[in-house]
This record gives structure tokens, sequence and C-alpha cells, in this order.
């Protein structure tokens, strides 16, 4: 299965919202394909997820009806069977979550034509509790209704297979926000005095830059910390930094091209806490990479070879990581030398396109 990049046919996606920095990807794929209609609504106002315009894709706006919260969340998209049969497409994509409410209904349209549907996900791990087996049940009911799966990750990928979900029918696409680096990676002195420590993303709790704060004061060599984004925590923040990392740099939310002179000058790039979408553009400009453990989309950017996976909400595991990193410099070097080549040649927008495409060419010769 080799893909041609190129899908010869009508295709439509559906997503719960259009988030910003899914535009790159959605216009991108949009240039492979003959058509492309993108579906999506808008976020509740408290999700703090940026809207994004599409140049290239055709937009249809759903109107979402959030029903409840967190674990018991429900989302109605209505318009979506409109939408869908005016665009008649060959083939659609649709977000693999079985909160999604009118999916099945879309599903149901294209079975009944004898056209694909493909699911894209992160994943599906194990459910516990109670209901755990009823739910995992349901779920399985809802993959099986798919052509093909596309996964975020490869941890992903195995949790659909270990469902029964045929592997040959699973396809693996890195989540990548940024495309291939178009420029050498920055020149770095071998020594500095004082590294840089960098973080990039929004101030909420789950970041966890309260425990980066805590755990910059406790080196013996302080370095310099570099904090951009804004956010519902960004007070509570510069006021814990008076008291135990007063040095802490705040410089607000930044975007596209007011990042570069701030990943340029870094040595080491760490997210704390969960989320993460700033790490492959960190290892754009070769940079280093700790980061807590997630939802496995981290596990494809950062190994060993160029940063530190660690427990979330482990505090002594971030100290002791933290002190490691700064201890040598020299293989800081190389670390960041390695993130570029894997965004280079591995995870990176060009490559996350050839994915789908391919997944899209196997269902149309399928």
């Amino acid at each position: 299965m080799i893909s041609d990049r190129v899908f010869h046919g009508r295709l439509a996606f559906q997503q719960r919202v259009l988030p910003a920095y899914r535009v790159p990807f959605f216009d991108m794929l949009a240039q492979s394909c003959q058509s492309m209609s993108l579906f999506a609504g808008l976020p509740r106002m408290d999700e703090g997820i940026a809207n994004g315009r599409l140049q290239t894709a055709n937009y249809s706006r759903a109107q979402n009806i959030h029903i409840f919260r967190d674990s018991l969340y429900l989302c109605y998209q209505r318009g979506l069977m409109n939408w869908l049969k005016d665009c008649d497409p060959d083939v659609l994509i649709v977000e693999a979550n079985p909160r999604y409410l009118a999916t099945p209904s879309a599903i149901h349209w294209m079975c009944a034509r004898g056209r694909r549907v493909i699911g894209w996900g992160l994943g599906a791990p194990p459910l516990s509790g109670l209901f755990g087996g009823i739910r995992q049940r349901r779920r399985i009911r809802f993959l099986n209704q798919f052509d093909a799966l596309i996964s975020y990750s490869r941890r992903g990928a195995d949790e659909y297979a270990a469902l029964g979900f045929p592997r040959q029918k699973i396809f693996v696409a890195p989540n990548a926000v940024a495309p291939r680096p178009s420029s050498p990676i920055p020149l770095r002195l071998p020594q500095v005095e004082r590294p840089t420590i960098l973080f990039v993303g929004r101030l909420q709790a789950r970041k966890r830059v309260d425990n980066l704060l805590r755990a910059c004061s406790e080196m013996e060599f302080k370095p310099r910390l570099i904090i951009i984004g804004d956010g519902p925590e960004r007070v509570h923040l510069q006021m814990l930094a008076g008291q135990v990392y007063p040095s802490a740099e705040f410089v607000g939310a930044k975007y596209g091209e007011e990042l570069k002179p701030y990943f340029s000058q870094a040595d080491l790039f760490v997210l704390p806490g969960t989320g993460g979408l700033a790490i492959q553009e960190a290892m754009v400009y070769g940079l280093p990479i700790i980061v807590a453990k997630g939802d496995g989309t981290q596990d494809d950017l950062v190994r060993e070879s160029n940063g530190w996976q660690i427990p979330p909400d482990d505090y002594g595991a971030l100290v002791e990581t933290l002190r490691a990193a700064l201890a040598n410099l020299t293989r800081l070097r190389k670390m960041g030398a390695e993130s570029y080549r894997i965004v280079s040649e591995e995870v990176n927008l060009e490559k996350m396109v050839d994915v789908f495409v391919e997944a899209l060419n196997f269902q149309r010769l399928g």
C-alpha cells in the first residue's frame, strides 16, 4: 500500500471543532484530493480552543449541542446529514468517538450507498469501573462499523488491534502540527553559563507549570526559565514565581514567527503536564524535550535518543530528570540534533497527509 499522494475522489471530513493548529493539515490534505469538505462546530466557551480558518478545504459550520461534561460529555452536531448529502462524498472520515451522537446516522447513510467510512482517533485505552464491560462492548460495536481506522500513534493502533479490529486496516499517522523543517537547525554554543528552559502552552492547572517553577528553584545552577502562554492560571503562576523563582520570565502568548527567537535561544523544552502541541515545533528548532507521559502521541516524538518522558504529576521525577538534563549540555546538543532528524524524516505534516492519502486510496482500491 504505497500512497501516490493524490486521492482522486471527493472527501468529507467530520470534526467536533476546527482548532487553529489543525488548519495547515486540513488545507494540505485538501490539496491532495479532488475535493474536500470539512464539517465542524464551535467549542464550549471555557475550552480555550482558538478557532481556525481554512484556505483550501471547503468548510461548513455545524451547530454543536454540548450535553453534560467531563466523563458524561456528549455532543450532537445539528446539520450533519444535510451537509453530507450536499457534498455527496466518495469517502467520509469521522472522529472515532462514540460520544458524538449524529455520527451513526452518517455512517449508515454512507454504507447504504456502498461508500466507505474511516475513523480517526487517539486509540481505545482499557476501560474499568462498574460499567466497563458494557462500555467496552459498545465501543467494539462502534469501531466495527468502520472500513478502516487512522490512529494518532502506534500505541493507539495497538489498542484498536487489541479489540479485534483487523491490523491491515489500521493506519498510523503520527500527530503533526508543523511541516518538515525548511531551515537548518539553529547554531548553539557548545557550552553556556546559564542554560535556557522554555515552556510554550496555555497556562492551565493541568500543564503543571507550578511544578516547573519549583523544580527550577531546586537546581544547583539556576537556569533561565521562559514561560510563553496565557490562560486562567497566569496570575497565580506569576505570584508563585515571585515566591519560589523570581527570575522566571512570563512573556505572554506568542504565535507563528513571534516564537522563532525563543525557540532558537532555548537549550531545553519542558512540558511538565498534559497536552503538548508545541513539542513538534520545538523539535523543528533542534530542542531536546522533557514531557509528561500522555495519550501515546508523545511516544512517536519523544524517545530516549532525544528526550525524556516522565510520569504525570510526579514532581520528584521532574526534578531528577531536569537535573540530569542540565548536567550535560553536550548530550543535550546531540539530543536536539536527533529531535531535528525525527521531525525532518518521520513526523511532520507531509508524512501525516501521506498516511491519510494512503488510507483513502486503500479504501478506493480495496
